[in-house]
């Protein structure tokens, strides 16, 4: 187990499935050098030791962190409707994240921890 698994199992439905399903999702794309860790002090899945996406439950809302205010740009035209700040996607369960949008999200974070490290 790790934080990630830690903190799901900590989650009430059907928030945990829902994140769970990103993470299923983020795995699928990645489906290599995928850990769990700890990035500004959440819990994370991390890509060659970089978070790549974080998800987590507020009072009022569900997040998505993708540590990268560069990738939250670059998806933004594609969330109308959505509450966004530097760094971090908010939905909730009546207003999830497109699956498409999602995948966007992911790849482009990958695609931004790999050329770091190139």
């Amino acid at each position: 187990m790790g934080p990630v698994t830690d903190s799901l199992a900590a989650l009430d439905e059907p928030v945990r499935s829902v994140f769970a399903s990103i993470h299923a999702r983020l795995r699928e794309l990645v489906p290599d050098g995928i850990t769990e860790g700890m990035s500004y002090g959440m819990p994370a899945l991390l890509y060659r030791g970089k978070g790549i996406l974080a998800t987590v439950q507020a009072k009022t809302h569900l997040s998505v962190f993708p540590f990268s205010s560069a990738v939250v740009e670059q998806v933004a035209p594609d969330l109308a409707g959505f509450s966004l700040s530097k760094g971090t996607i908010r939905f909730s369960l009546d207003q999830p994240i497109p699956p498409a949008v999602l995948d966007r999200l992911i790849e482009l974070r990958r695609a931004e921890i790999d050329a770091k490290r190139a």
